[in-house]
């Protein structure tokens, strides 16, 4: 249906599709480009560095019911980065694939974190254990409330080293805090946990104890499947005296989980950071986790802070004007 009738009264927003109008585009396709803009103010923005000696192909999975990202799967040479824009109230998770390449028939696979779809887009498909995972629960911006929960998960093994932050500041008593695995767990990955490439050398990959062995303890399956039955066991004590803020085993909640006030704003998800700087996002530099569980606030760039919100506040000012109209 087309717009109704615009009111007499000039405002802001009128001034703004008078703008629009006279260059010959019709009403009810500015109420569309408002709407469209209003969506793409609410979204969050995952920075993806890779910092590793070597190429990485990230790949990306949104949960069940969320809408996928527009890639799904990327590659980044040693210093890239890339941008991924995600809806501010996605949920899923990020790895990175190593050692990968097309086959004769165009067939592309990776050695660590491989996907299964035969393409660099992963389209759907999760990684293959064993893989370093970063999770997101984000719970949307625009003043909604809530709290983004992020973790970096060790529960389906390890390939190398992820590290993240939160790009937004600490707001209403939440505290932003990094987060991840920055050790090479590769080197110190026991015998029977250690995958190596079919041609022999070192390991790529460290199993999880419930991918190398599928016992219920282990797996915290069966009679082990709930917080009180499954403990921490010596390999999942292994990963977690590696690297203490990630998931070592299923029930790892209380030292792994994190949340950061929903301000839609996004993170930096960094592979192989080892103890270098982390400045992208408008971070201050953060070096590496710290032994213990202190607090890393960080805040965000205040400029891209406020040109956000100023654009969020007259879109809001565009949209009450023409969305009556519209429909």
């Amino acid at each position: 249906m087309e717009c109704m009738k615009k009111p007499k009264i000039l405002i802001a927003s009128d001034l703004f599709l008078v703008s629009f109008s006279s260059m010959g585009a019709p009403v009810h396709v500015l109420c569309l480009l408002c709407l469209s803009l209003l969506q793409g103010a609410q979204s969050a923005t995952f920075t993806v560095t890779n910092r590793c000696g070597y190429t990485v192909w990230p790949g990306i999975l949104s949960n069940a019911g969320v809408s996928q990202p527009s890639t799904t799967g990327f590659v980044l040479y040693p210093g890239q980065s890339r941008a991924v824009s995600v809806a501010a109230a996605w949920s899923g998770r990020m790895w990175g694939r190593t050692l990968c390449e097309e086959d004769s028939s165009g067939r592309f696979t990776c050695a660590t974190g491989d996907c299964g779809s035969g393409a660099v887009e992963c389209s759907g498909r999760g990684a293959d254990p064993p893989a370093t995972l970063a999770e997101f629960t984000l719970a949307g911006g625009g003043g909604g409330g809530g709290d983004d929960f992020y973790d970096v998960s060790l529960v389906d093994g390890y390939n190398l080293p992820i590290l993240v932050a939160p790009q937004s500041p600490a707001a209403n008593g939440s505290r932003c805090q990094v987060t991840g695995c920055v050790a090479d767990l590769n080197k110190s990955c026991p015998a029977e946990l250690r995958v190596v490439k079919a041609s022999g050398g070192g390991a790529i990959a460290c199993n999880s104890a419930c991918e190398a062995f599928g016992a219920a303890q282990y797996c915290c399956s069966g009679a082990y499947g709930t917080p009180s039955t499954c403990a921490p066991t010596s390999y999942s004590l292994l990963f977690k005296n590696a690297c203490p803020r990630a998931y070592s085993y299923a029930y790892d909640d209380a030292t792994s989980t994190f949340t950061c006030a929903a301000a839609g704003g996004g993170y930096d998800v960094v592979f192989c950071p080892g103890t270098s700087s982390l400045k992208s996002g408008g971070n201050p530099e953060a070096k590496g986790l710290p032994p213990t569980y202190s607090t890393m606030a960080f805040s965000g760039n205040g400029h891209s802070s406020t040109t956000r919100i100023s654009l969020f506040v007259l879109l809001m000012i565009i949209s009450s004007a023409t969305w009556t109209q519209c429909w």
